[in-house]
Order: structure tokens, then C-alpha cells, then sequence
């Protein structure tokens, strides 16, 4: 499946696609441990930097895995759910952002110069919002599976790890509807300022998303038909992506909450189709820890950002290159000649 572009024909599919798709090498993740602990160190002494090593081993097949080309994929999209005032920025700002991270002035732009990443932005027909989820679905099935193949077809197969990140407004009241659909309890929970509601605008959020749910009460379980009844293309092409760099054995690094919740309806699907998929931060927005917990991803770094646009994915980018130098470029006991104990 690695060697054929990754297209997904129906949502029903992706229950079944756990089973067709790849898994970790766990023999090449063994002798990655194995070089770890004959380094010239004490075993488990560079902490996390050594699992972060040996999940890259497992997918890419061999103990000694590098990162030649890192790709960075943001996907953009707008929202009909902003009709019912959950954001304070007009949609026209998410056209504006695609056209400065496309100029190079974002900070996404920066972090992935930074930490040698290849950004690209995927603006998903920006001029057609999907439909207000209080009001109906957001997506169709046929809208949704575009948006998902057209994130499937923008990941590079080539690539050595893939970041992903969004830009879209109102899409944190997509995020904090998704996370609630998927995980349930109190809707309150999951939902936070993105880019700066005050108290109000987080009431306005809450009543917007309750009454979304019990629009699409008759959904409750059936994670992927969620994806379309509530999330944007962004998202869907999020999820696509996703799955895209799976069936090229891949490893992905999810952004903030947004980015994460994007998958949400691919873990509940299966969980195990976020095998591949690192944390690269936890977000400031309130949500976020909820969500990695409930998902069971520990995040790579902790440094309050809620940006976006792939920046704390970006971020995380430098601490995997770190890792594998550790564990490619170190000698082990034998080599320098150190007795072991």
C-alpha cells in the first residue's frame, strides 16, 4: 500500500482501514533499544529522546533512522458556523494569513526555516464556507472525502516526517465541537478563547455547540459521519493527510488542539490509525490536555503556545532531529573504548 497514492472512497472505510494499512517494525524498534542502551550513556539516561528514537526506528523500518526531507502541510478553511458570531475576526483574515504564510512572514514560516521543514498551504476553497452545523451538516459525504483526498494527495511520499497545522477562522468552535462529539461531557470543557473570545464569546461557543450536538444527536458513535456533520475542510484534509502518510509508513507530529481534534474522528474510528502520529505540543487552550489525555498521546514539548498554523509541530521538529543525532551520532561503549559496567 506504501507504493500507491492513498484515497479514501467512503467514510464507512475508515472502520475497516486499520487492518489494510501499516504497522510499526517492532524488530527495527527493538534494535534501535538495543543501540540505545549500548551507547555511551546511561541506559535511559536521555529520556524521552530515546523513545522518540525508537517510535522513528519502527516507522521507517531500520535502528538508525534520519530525517532527510520534513515536510509541513497547513491546511485552511472557512466555517459557516461563524454566522452565529462565535469568532471576533472577519473570514476574510483567513485568506489574509494564507497569503502571508504563502509571502513567508508567519511564524510557522520561521519555525519550519528554523528546524528544516518544507512548508506548503493548502487553501481549501476559502470562498465557499461549509454550512452552519446548527442548521445542518456541515459537510456532505462527497465534500467531506474531497477535502480528505485533497489532504491525502499534498503529502509528499517522500518524506521522512510530516507536520501538519490549520488556519481558519472559527475553527476552534469546529475543534471544541468535534472533541465533544467524539469524547463527550460537558461541552464547556473543551471549549477555550481561540483567538481571544472573552466571556461572552465562550458562552456564545458553548449554547453554539450544544445545540450543534443535539442537531446530529442521531450521530452519537459514528465518529466518521461526525467528520461531515460537524468539522470543516481543513480538518477532513487534516485527516486525510493523516492517513495519506500512514500508508507510506510516515510518522506525523499534530499541532495544537485544533489539529488535534481534527483526528479525533479517526480515533474514533480506531485509535490505532494515530499509531504514527506524535504530539508535538500541548496547547495553552484548555482543551487540548483534555484531549491528549483522552487520546493517550504524551506531548513532545509543553511551552503554552496556542498559535496554530503548525507552530508547536514545527517546534517539536527540533527536538526529533536532536533525538536521532543522539542516537545515530553517538558511539557506542565499544567504539570509544569506554568500559561498560
Amino acid at each position: 500500500m506504501s507504493n500507491m497514492p492513498f484515497e479514501l472512497s467512503a467514510l464507512a472505510d475508515l472502520i475497516s482501514l486499520p487492518a489494510r494499512l501499516p504497522q510499526g517494525d517492532p524488530q527495527a524498534a527493538e534494535a534501535a533499544r538495543a543501540r540505545q542502551n549500548a551507547l555511551t550513556k546511561p541506559p535511559g539516561s536521555l529520556g524521552r529522546l530515546e523513545a522518540l528514537a525508537t517510535f522513528m526506528a519502527a516507522w521507517h523500518g531500520t535502528d538508525r533512522p534520519v530525517i532527510n526531507k520534513a515536510q509541513a502541510l497547513v491546511f485552511a478553511g472557512n466555517h459557516g458556523i461563524c454566522a452565529q458570531g462565535v469568532n471576533p475576526y472577519p473570514q476574510d483574515v483567513t485568506a489574509q494569513m494564507v497569503a502571508n504564510f504563502e509571502a513567508g512572514g508567519a511564524a510557522i514560516n520561521q519555525l519550519c526555516r528554523a528546524n528544516g521543514a518544507d512548508l506548503s498551504v493548502v487553501a481549501l476553497d476559502l470562498d465557499r464556507p461549509t454550512g452552519d452545523f446548527t442548521e445542518g451538516p456541515a459537510m456532505s459525504e462527497a465534500e467531506t472525502l474531497a477535502a480528505m483526498n485533497r489532504g491525502a494527495a499534498a503529502v509528499d511520499p517522500g518524506a521522512d516526517v510530516l507536520i501538519l497545522g490549520e488556519m481558519g477562522i472559527g475553527n476552534s468552535t469546529i475543534a471544541a465541537a468535534l472533541a465533544a462529539a467524539i469524547f463527550g461531557g460537558d461541552v464547556a470543557r473543551w471549549v477555550g478563547p481561540g483567538t481571544g473570545a472573552d466571556a461572552e464569546g465562550l458562552k456564545r461557543k458553548v449554547d453554539v455547540i450544544e445545540r450543534g450536538l443535539a442537531r446530529h444527536d442521531g450521530l452519537k458513535g459514528n465518529a466518521p459521519a461526525l467528520l461531515a456533520a460537524l468539522g470543516g475542510r481543513e480538518q477532513a484534509a487534516i485527516c486525510g493527510a493523516v492517513l495519506a502518510a500512514r500508508a507510506a509508513c510516515i510518522p506525523v507530529i499534530l499541532d495544537g488542539f485544533i489539529c488535534t481534534a481534527a483526528v479525533a474522528p479517526l480515533h474514533g474510528a480506531s485509535p490505532a490509525l494515530l499509531d504514527h502520529c506524535l504530539a508535538g505540543h500541548v496547547s495553552a487552550e484548555p482543551g487540548h490536555r483534555l484531549l491528549l489525555e483522552a487520546m493517550g498521546k504524551e506531548p513532545v514539548l509543553s511551552f503554552d503556545m496556542r498559535l496554530g498554523e503548525g507552530s508547536g509541530a514545527a517546534l517539536a521538529l527540533g527536538i526529533l532531529r536532536a533525538a536521532l543525532e543522539c542516537h545515530n551520532g553517538m558511539a557506542t561503549f565499544g567504539e570509544a573504548g569506554v568500559s561498560e559496567a
